[in-house]
């Protein structure tokens, strides 16, 4: 896995427990940013991350807040923060929500990672009055320590989160002079978006989740590999 480490060890530990050897590759590191957004309340709040809250900004916790993703629900609770609605399951539908739920012009905003897609703002500047702060960086790591690019020979699958998660495994592993072994893997991605990089560099056995979430990606990793092995014979 090439998951940021805090991300890699929940994933990790349900992994193991259906019978695979894990092995935590991660390309990013997170950084909290702390900031403070130029009023304290806003019509809604919004999150596409947990990471979003690591950080703490001074902020009205009454407004509604609309997240995407189950843990990225969680950890705003964790902070105090009650949601509007359930978790959207990805960008498109957190959009569609807010447009239905808001007056036009409505304050909105949102906390936001350094490295991100400009779809949700580039949706959402068009409808409402919207401030974009970032309190977390996902910082892209030089280089894999020898014993972690040493792991990926032991590996037959991996799993992609990100697009670009998944082109700086490459890149790292091209550095690390394991480019052959890296792309022979059988890449499972969590959408066609997040393959497109393997895609580009020639890899060849890539599978894509039929949902985008990890239920999703866990139930292709069975397919692509043949059932979870019970002895732990595979390595992710």
């Amino acid at each position: 896995m090439f998951r940021a480490r805090e991300d890699a060890n929940a994933t990790a530990a349900r992994l193991r427990r259906f019978g695979f050897s894990v092995a935590s590759l991660p390309v990013i590191e997170i950084r909290p940013s702390p900031v403070e957004p130029r009023r304290l309340r806003y019509d809604a709040v919004i999150a596409t991350s947990d990471k979003a809250f690591l950080s703490a900004p001074r902020l009205d916790k009454r407004p509604a807040l609309y997240v995407v993703g189950a843990r990225t629900g969680r950890a705003a609770e964790a902070r105090g923060w009650r949601l509007a609605s359930p978790p959207a399951r990805e960008a498109a539908e957190l959009i569609a929500t807010l447009i239905g739920a808001l007056q036009p012009k409505a304050s909105v905003l949102y906390l936001a990672g350094r490295d991100r897609k400009e779809a949700v703002e580039s949706a959402l500047a068009k409808n409402f009055e919207l401030e974009v702060v970032e309190t977390y960086a996902a910082e892209a790591r030089e280089a894999w320590r020898p014993s972690e690019a040493r792991a990926l020979a032991s590996c037959v699958a991996a799993l992609h989160y990100s697009r670009r998660s998944a082109a700086l495994a490459a890149a790292l592993a091209k550095r690390a002079g394991a480019e052959t072994c890296f792309l022979k893997l059988k890449h499972v991605c969590l959408s066609r978006d997040v393959a497109e990089p393997l895609q580009k560099l020639g890899a060849t056995s890539i599978a894509l989740a039929e949902t985008p979430d990890e239920a999703g990606l866990f139930h292709m990793l069975r397919e692509a590999l043949g059932g979870f092995p019970s002895l732990g014979s595979s390595r992710i």
